[in-house]
């Protein structure tokens, strides 16, 4: 990855879309990264990453979508016996 000014950025646009499609470029601002200018593949494998990521929610922010699969789950019987230890 490779670290560019903002300014220097816009002057050589062309050319950073250019590298972007062999590697990352930081964007940086008064000298603190402010974007990442990456290419479509880079971008789609970083999408997929954040889709399969776990997902931890506080409970007054639960979708209703996992309120209705949580209410109304079963647990497998062949684990029946378990209840007995809950007496």
């Amino acid at each position: 990855m490779i670290e560019v000014s903002a300014t220097d950025f816009v002057k050589n646009f062309g050319q950073y879309k250019e590298r972007a499609q062999r590697e990352v470029i930081a964007i940086t601002s008064h000298g603190r990264t402010s974007g990442y200018f990456l290419s479509e593949h880079e971008y789609r494998e970083y999408m997929l990453l954040k889709s399969q990521a776990r997902q931890a929610y506080h409970i007054s922010e639960l979708p209703e979508a996992i309120i209705q699969a949580m209410a109304s789950a079963e647990m497998n019987p062949e684990h029946d016996h378990l209840d007995q230890l809950m007496v």
